[in-house]
C-alpha cells in the first residue's frame, strides 16, 4: 500500500484538511453532552427557560457548525480518493501496456481487469474512510473518556473496564475475518474469470449447446463465494450484538453507579445523562472503527495485488537510444543489398513456465521483397516464429535479425514502425473505419486509406456502406462478417505502408478469389514489403517465393512448393489432404 501513497502526491492539502475537519467536527460533538447537563440541572431544574434557550440555540449551532466541517471534511476526503483512484488507474493501465505477452499469458486477462475494477475501487473507498475517520474515531472514544473523568473519576471507572472489552471484541472479530475477506475476494475473481469466459465466449457455448452445463459451473463458484461470504458475514454480524451487550451492562452500571453519586450530593442528574451520552458516542465511534478497519484491510489486500502488477516487469527490455546503439549493424563495406531483410539464427523459444521448448533451432534468411510462406499442422509453431520478429516474445537461444540488427538492439517503437501485423484473431475497435484504419498511421491521408481498402479488397464493401470511411464499427467489430473484418485488419496493417508485412493466418475468412486478388494486390505493391504469410491453406502460400514447413516446433522443409513436393513429407501430406479431388498442381 505504502507504494501506491505516491498517488496522493498532487492532494497533499487535502490529505490534511480532511482529517483536520473531522477532528475539529469530533471536537464540537464532545461538547454536545456538556450542554445538555447544562440544560438539565439548570434549565430544567431551576426552571430557568432563558437558559434552555440559549443552550438550546447553542446546541443548534454546535450541530450547524459540525455539519459545515463534516461536509468540507467530506468534499476534501473524496476529492483525493477520486483522484488518487484515477492517478492509479492511469498508471495501472500505462503500465498494462509495458507488459510483454508472456507477462499477460501468466497474469490473465479477466485478473488485470480486476484489478484496473474491483481493487482500485476497493482502494478509493479504503482512502475516503481513513481521511474521514482514521483519526476521528480514536480521538472521540479517547476525548469520551477524558471528558467523563472530568465529570466523576468513580462513574467514569466504567469507561476503563467498558472500553478494553469493546476493543477486544471489535478487533478480535476484526482478526478473524480480513483472512476470510480475502478468500472472498479471491473467489470474485474466480466468479469474473467464469463470466468473462461466457460472455465473450457465448457463440462458442451456444453452439455447443452448453448453456446447461456453463450454468451449473457458475452456479457452483457462485454457491461456493456465497457460503464463503454468509460465513465471514455471520462473524461480522456477531459485532452489533455483542457490542450493544457491553454497552448496554455499562449504561445499566453507569446509571446505577451514577444513582448513588447523585443521591450522595457527588454528581448531578444532568451530568448522569452526559457520562451516558459520552457511552453511547464511544459505542457508535468504536463500531465505525470497526467497519473502517475492515474495509481498510480490503484494501490492503486490494492494494497489495494491484502493487504485484506494478512489479511485475516486462521481460522486453528495450534500448533508450535503438538501432543507433546496437554493436550489430553491419559495418559500413557491406553493401545493404546483401543483409537480409529478417534473419533467424539458430533460434530457440520456450515460453513462460513451459516444459518443453516450443521452437528449436529455427534459422533461416529472407532478403527485402520476397514472400515467405509458413504452413504446418496445428501447435507447430507457426505463430511463434512470426511473433519473434516484432518481439512479442524473445528468443531464449539464437537471435532474430532485422535489416541485419538484432530486434533487441531497436527500440519496441522503431521495430514495429517499420512492421505491419495483421493477428490470427481479427480485432476492430468500437468507432469508425477510418479511426480503425488510422491505428496504423495518424497521419494517413484520405487517398492512402482507400489505397489500403482497394490492396485489401475492402473498396466495395465500404463503399456502399452509410459514411463509407465514417461507417461506424461495433465494439470488436460485431457489425461485420468475419471476412471483412480481416480484410480491413489487413488495411490497417498495410496503411502504415511497413517494411515486413506478417499475415499470421488472416485470411482465413476469406474465399479463395479472394484471398488470390489479395496476393497478388500486395506483390504489386509500390515498394513492395518483404511479406510472411501464415496459413494452414497450401493454395494460399504455394506460390510463395519460398515456403517453410513447420512440424512440432522445428522446421521439417523449406523451399519452393516444387521442391518440397519432392523433398518434404509433411508438406506432401498436407497438399495432398487439400487437393486429393483434383489431384496434385504444380
Amino acid at each position: 500500500m505504502k507504494k501506491l501513497l505516491v498517488y496522493l502526491r498532487n492532494y497533499k492539502k487535502e490529505t490534511v484538511m480532511a482529517p483536520l475537519f473531522k477532528m475539529l467536527e469530533a471536537s464540537f460533538e464532545l461538547f454536545v453532552p456538556l450542554v445538555m447537563a447544562q440544560i438539565i440541572d439548570t434549565g430544567i431544574g431551576q426552571g430557568q427557560r432563558g437558559m434552555i434557550l440559549n443552550m438550546g440555540l447553542l446546541l443548534l449551532a454546535l450541530a450547524l457548525i459540525g455539519l459545515v466541517c463534516s461536509i468540507t471534511a467530506q468534499f476534501f476526503a473524496a476529492k483525493a480518493a477520486v483522484g488518487f483512484s484515477t492517478e492509479l488507474k492511469h498508471a495501472l493501465f500505462q503500465h498494462i501496456q509495458t507488459l510483454s505477452f508472456s507477462e499477460m499469458d501468466t497474469i490473465g486477462t479477466s485478473t488485470l481487469i480486476t484489478r484496473m475494477t474491483s481493487d482500485v475501487n476497493q482502494v478509493q473507498s479504503g482512502v475516503n474512510l481513513v481521511l474521514r475517520l482514521f483519526l476521528r474515531s480514536p480521538f472521540i472514544v479517547f476525548g469520551a473518556m477524558v471528558m467523563a473523568f472530568t465529570i466523576d473519576v468513580k462513574a467514569a471507572l466504567v469507561f476503563v473496564v467498558t472500553i478494553p472489552l469493546l476493543c477486544i471484541v471489535v478487533f478480535g472479530i476484526m482478526i478473524i475475518s480480513m483472512p476470510l475477506y480475502k478468500k472472498v475476494q479471491a473467489g470474485l475473481d474466480r466468479i469474473l474469470g467464469i463470466t468473462r469466459e461466457n460472455l465473450t465466449g457465448a457463440r462458442v457455448v451456444r453452439a455447443f449447446n452448453k448453456e446447461e452445463s456453463e450454468i451449473v459451473r457458475f452456479q457452483e463458484g457462485n454457491e461456493s463465494l456465497t457460503k464463503m461470504q454468509m460465513f465471514v458475514g455471520k462473524i461480522s454480524a456477531l459485532m452489533n450484538p455483542v457490542t450493544y451487550i457491553i454497552i448496554n451492562g455499562a449504561v445499566i452500571v453507569l446509571i446505577w453507579t451514577g444513582a448513588l453519586q447523585v443521591e450522595a450530593g457527588y454528581i448531578t442528574q444532568g451530568e448522569v445523562v452526559a457520562l451516558v451520552n459520552y457511552m453511547s458516542q464511544i459505542l457508535v465511534e468504536l463500531i465505525k472503527l470497526a467497519n473502517l478497519i475492515i474495509t481498510v484491510t480490503k484494501a490492503f489486500a486490494c492494494a497489495n495485488r494491484i502493487e504485484a502488477v506494478f512489479e511485475t516487469s516486462s521481460s522486453l527490455v528495450s534500448p533508450e537510444k535503438g538501432k543507433e546503439a546496437a554493436v550489430s549493424i553491419p559495418p559500413v563495406s557491406v553493401p545493404p543489398a546483401s543483409v537480409p531483410a529478417v534473419s533467424f539464427e539458430h533460434v530457440c523459444l520456450t515460453y513462460k513456465n513451459a516444459g518443453a521448448e516450443s521452437l528449436t533451432d529455427i534459422h533461416f534468411q529472407v532478403q527485402k521483397g520476397q514472400t515467405i510462406g509458413i504452413i504446418g499442422g496445428t501447435g507447430s509453431g507457426k505463430s511463434s516464429v512470426v511473433n519473434m520478429i516484432p518481439r512479442f516474445y524473445d528468443a531464449t537461444k539464437g537471435r532474430v535479425m532485422v535489416n541485419g540488427v538484432d530486434v533487441r538492439d531497436y527500440t519496441l517503437a522503431e521495430l514495429r514502425d517499420k512492421i505491419g501485423m495483421v493477428m490470427q484473431k481479427a480485432v476492430l475497435f468500437k468507432g469508425t473505419i477510418r479511426e480503425n484504419l488510422l491505428w496504423g498511421r495518424e497521419d494517413a491521408t484520405e487517398e492512402e486509406l482507400w489505397s489500403a481498402l482497394e490492396i485489401s479488397q475492402s473498396r466495395e464493401f465500404v463503399e456502399t456502406k452509410d459514411g463509407g470511411l465514417d461507417a461506424q464499427v461495433a465494439q470488436a467489430g460485431k457489425n461485420l462478417s468475419g471476412g471483412q473484418k480481416q480484410r480491413l485488419t489487413i488495411a490497417r496493417a498495410l496503411v502504415r505502408r511497413p517494411e515486413i508485412l506478417i499475415l499470421d493466418d488472416s485470411a482465413s475468412a476469406l474465399d479463395f478469389a479472394t484471398d488470390a486478388k489479395l496476393r497478388k494486390a500486395i506483390r504489386e505493391m509500390e515498394d513492395a514489403p518483404t511479406v510472411f504469410i501464415v496459413s494452414q491453406r497450401a493454395a494460399s502460400i504455394q506460390y510463395a517465393d519460398a515456403i517453410i514447413v513447420m512440424d512440432d516446433g522445428e522446421i521439417a522443409g523449406m523451399g519452393t512448393h516444387d521442391q518440397l513436393m519432392e523433398s518434404c513429407g509433411v508438406y506432401r501430406e498436407i497438399y495432398d489432404s487439400q487437393f486429393k479431388k483434383e489431384g496434385r498442381v504444380s
